[in-house]
């Protein structure tokens, strides 16, 4: 299983980050992929969890309203777009996989930093 997070970087306030997934060596139509985030000095925070076979995505409650999950099986991706992020959506990224309540595999991070 490998997973590969992608597309961090500086985002301005107010504005929309957009961050993207890639997984291997599993079913990736048919599989829970996790959204998980870490900010310094806290521990990992989910995101977002997607069941990529129907598209079913379910959101932490800080995200609701303005994150949005979009998968792409046929290339075996899943994107999160966050909107009007904040200071506090600084932080690295991961990908994960596993079943709908238990992460098995974690893929690598990228940062995203929310600044002016």
């Amino acid at each position: 299983v490998q997973l590969q997070a992608s597309g961090g970087g500086l985002v301005q306030p107010g504005g929309s980050l957009k961050v993207s997934c890639v997984g291997s060596g599993f079913s990736f139509n048919s599989a829970w992929i996790y959204w998980i985030r870490q900010s310094p000095g806290k521990g990992p925070e989910w995101v977002s969890r997607t069941y990529t076979a129907t598209g079913n995505t379910y959101y932490m409650a800080s995200m609701k309203g303005r994150a949005g999950v979009y998968r792409d099986n046929a290339k075996n991706t899943l994107e999160l777009q966050v909107n009007n992020v904040k200071s506090e959506d600084t932080a690295f990224y991961y990908c994960a996989k596993g079943d709908s309540d238990t992460i098995f595999d974690w893929g690598q991070g990228t940062q995203v930093t929310v600044s002016s």
